[in-house]
């Protein structure tokens, strides 16, 4: 470990907290409704599609309503991308004749980007056409993530609202994130991205003579553009095989910062604009405490492990710190530090080959993930899973005192309770049910490229990646075939929908309660002890994955043993 290591990690975690407030007034102003600068731009494209879809935007949805809405908008796109996935031999910007992408393989991708995961079984420089990438791909970069975004507000005014049939209008949410958010966004991120050297072009390819003599053909595109929203968005899907170890996907230090930031801005806004919403910025902050702990706690195990190295290497005399799988323009500290960023939140974009980290520096990001990546989090997702962790924890506050539990002053039942315990256990039962059948079925055994212990990380990695719509993996893992492209497809669905829906269920009965004034026996939510509180109950159900999945090994293996002697 170094001194300029930690100088980077102390000046990431300081620009992240500067930005918190600016970034979650403007969320806010979103959540809202209210007019900003840029309404003078974009408010005509909004009317102008309120017209032409005939969408009421006054319209206030009850949760069912928003829900069914959400569902078959992202089923409709899903199936679009899975068609031009299919026809994209047929389908114009194809310079280098990629033929049309395989059944199971179109399958999962669609599912994949659909669920802001992102996961990918294939090189996107080999498979994906421009149109691909940029109408199939891109796209649901930018729908994904103002879907999660546009969650979250429903939640929030859950929690806001007082004796309220709706939580707002989907068509709305969803219109005005991606006008005044996204879209913005991502074109200043583009041209930085173009002028730090990221290529943005129709072309497919160039050829160049290296310094040898020889000729190379370096693969090109539309990368800068599917760059700026593939971190903003917590995305993660890379335009190269290499994602952001590819030099032009992330050619610089500074780019390399850009796109940690990137990853984390939205997140961090959202825990601020949670306060406002609620009327009280503390409890956004009690919150944002909370995930900053866990997020500085990760980061300097991760560093701590990375930078002490590998002690087989040690022992032969090779000294220094652990830089298999890295890349020397970045280092140890940049490449931990980026690892534990995108495993808190659901990038799943990478400067570095989790693979090959140390068995504790890997185990962190598979670690932030089992905790169901709310440390920050993905766009929307992050903040509306911390805060159904947060309705279990004030529930155990309030046993603990012996009253109704109460949290921003509405009164915590037992039916938030039971739909928050529904969402979150969606996690370690799909993660661990899926794992063990991977590891006794000959189909998922022909996955892993590495036997044994590691070999299982890989299985039990790619299913903690894909329920948590993260998108990121060990790369031992061969996952572009029939099975895993099923499995891990159907476990990216369940890992997204089947949370969303019981936390909508969760706001919509939030929204129809009474205001409860906080009195001198209410347990409070914005200290210390509750920040306390946040975090063990986060940590505690994490473990509900985490534990389990130690022994997952050793039982898939004797299960392995008896199907073999029966069968």
């Amino acid at each position: 470990m170094t001194m300029q290591g930690w100088l980077l990690i102390a000046a990431f975690v300081g620009l992240l907290l500067a930005l918190a407030k600016p970034v979650g007034l403007w969320l806010f102003a979103l959540y809202e409704g209210r007019r900003t600068p840029l309404h003078a731009v974009f408010g005509p494209v909004e009317r102008g599609f309120y017209r032409l879809s005939g969408i009421d935007p006054q319209e206030d949805q009850s949760w069912r309503r928003y829900a069914v809405h959400m569902l078959i908008f992202n089923a409709a796109l899903m199936l679009l991308t899975y068609v031009l996935l299919r026809a994209q031999s047929l389908l114009p910007l194809n310079p280098l004749g990629f033929g049309a992408v395989s059944e199971h393989l179109a399958f999962n991708t669609a599912i994949s980007f659909g669920a802001n995961t992102n996961w990918q079984s294939y090189g996107g420089e080999s498979t994906m056409s421009n149109l691909s990438q940029m109408l199939a791909l891109t796209i649901h970069n930018f729908l994904s993530a103002a879907t999660g975004i546009a969650l979250a507000f429903a939640l929030f005014r859950g929690f806001a609202r007082r004796s309220a049939a709706g939580i707002g209008n989907f068509w709305t949410d969803m219109t005005r994130v991606t006008l005044y958010l996204l879209l913005p966004l991502c074109m200043v991120l583009a041209l930085f991205y173009v002028a730090s050297g990221v290529p943005q072009t129709l072309a497919g390819s160039v050829d160049v003579q290296t310094l040898e003599g020889a000729k190379q053909t370096l693969a090109l595109g539309p990368v800068a553009s599917q760059e700026a929203i593939k971190m903003l968005g917590t995305n993660g899907g890379g335009f190269f095989n290499a994602n952001s170890a590819h030099p032009f996907e992330n050619p610089t230090a500074l780019t390399n910062l850009v796109q940690m930031l990137s990853i984390f801005l939205i997140g961090i806004g959202l825990t601020y604009t949670f306060g406002k919403a609620v009327g009280n910025t503390r409890q956004g902050w009690a919150i944002l405490a909370a995930m900053m702990a866990l997020f500085l706690a990760g980061t300097a195990v991760t560093y701590w492990q990375e930078a002490a190295g590998n002690p087989v290497l040690h022992h032969l005399g090779a000294a220094g710190g652990n830089m298999e799988g890295k890349e020397v323009r970045f280092g140890i500290a940049a490449s931990a530090l980026f690892s534990v960023v995108t495993t808190a939140a659901s990038c799943g974009a990478v400067n570095a080959m989790h693979d090959s980290f140390t068995a504790l520096g890997g185990l962190i990001p598979l670690f932030n993930m089992q905790l169901g990546e709310v440390v920050i989090g993905g766009v929307g997702a992050g903040i509306y899973g911390f805060l159904l962790f947060a309705i279990l924890a004030v529930f155990v506050a309030g046993l603990m005192v012996g009253r109704t539990p109460e949290y921003v002053g509405k009164k915590i039942e037992s039916r938030e309770v039971k739909l928050s315990v529904l969402a979150i256990a969606v996690l370690p039962l799909v993660i661990l049910g899926f794992s063990a059948l991977a590891c006794v079925l000959s189909a998922g055994l022909a996955g892993p490229l590495n036997k044994g212990p590691h070999g299982f990380s890989e299985i039990l990695y790619a299913f903690t990646s894909a329920v948590a719509n993260n998108g990121s993996a060990f790369a031992g893992l061969t996952a572009n075939t029939p099975f895993y492209n099923g499995m891990l497809g159907v476990a990216m669905w369940i890992g997204r929908f089947f949370i969303i829906v019981p936390m909508l269920a969760v706001a919509g009965s939030l929204a129809a309660k009474r205001y409860t004034p906080a009195t001198s026996g209410s347990f409070p939510t914005t200290g210390p002890l509750w920040t306390a509180l946040l975090i063990g109950i986060v940590l505690i159900v994490g473990g509900l994955t985490f534990l389990p999945s130690l022994a997952l090994g050793p039982i898939a293996d004797h299960l392995a043993m008896i199907r073999d002697q029966l069968f």
